[in-house]
């Protein structure tokens, strides 16, 4: 009896599965998710609070809150570059802005310095190409776009697409070292 309902749960599973990715090409359907959690599956170096914001990401998409999901990919992506960018206590970074020698962590860099400058030097460390960074500083307005009034309003498959992308971006970093 127990071998019959393994082989019940297995076949409902295959056809869970099969049914999504069936359904996932078509244009406005939620199991086109699914691909993101196959995606996310991907990324093994993340922290748990990177991991946690991206969750609320894909549960954003779910939820049809698209702005709320491309703010919460950032969110998790800038703190995985900025991590990256401290993986040598700051000291790439301080060689290329003398200026920003008075920060002694992470955590005073990103209170004192925005987003695209960390970007920038992000491309100035060698963690990114010219082409990376101006992506990436388009990215970040779409972001702004989202979290602050305006009448952007994306849709399922833009949200879907920025957080691949995003992921997509994180997974090359990870290859890289300072």
């Amino acid at each position: 009896m127990l071998e019959i309902v393994r082989q019940f749960q297995y076949r409902a599973l295959c056809f869970q599965q099969d049914a999504h990715s069936l359904l996932s090409r078509h244009e406005d359907t939620l199991s086109r998710v699914i691909a993101l959690d196959k995606t996310r599956k991907r990324i093994s170096s993340l922290s748990l609070s990177q991991k946690s914001l991206l969750e609320e990401a894909v549960l954003s998409i779910e939820r049809g809150c698209f702005r709320a999901a491309h703010v919460m990919a950032w969110a998790a992506f800038i703190d995985y570059l900025e991590e990256k960018l401290a993986s040598d206590n700051l000291k790439a970074i301080k060689a290329k802005r003398t200026g920003w020698a008075q920060y002694k962590s992470i955590e005073e860099l990103r209170e004192n310095v925005v987003e695209y400058q960390l970007i920038g030097v992000a491309k100035d460390v060698g963690l990114l190409s010219k082409t990376e960074m101006k992506t990436l500083h388009g990215l970040l307005a779409k972001r702004n776009e989202c979290a602050h009034p305006s009448h952007h309003n994306p849709d399922m498959n833009e949200a879907i697409g920025y957080v691949s992308e995003l992921l997509n971006r994180i997974d090359r970093l990870e290859k890289k070292s300072l």
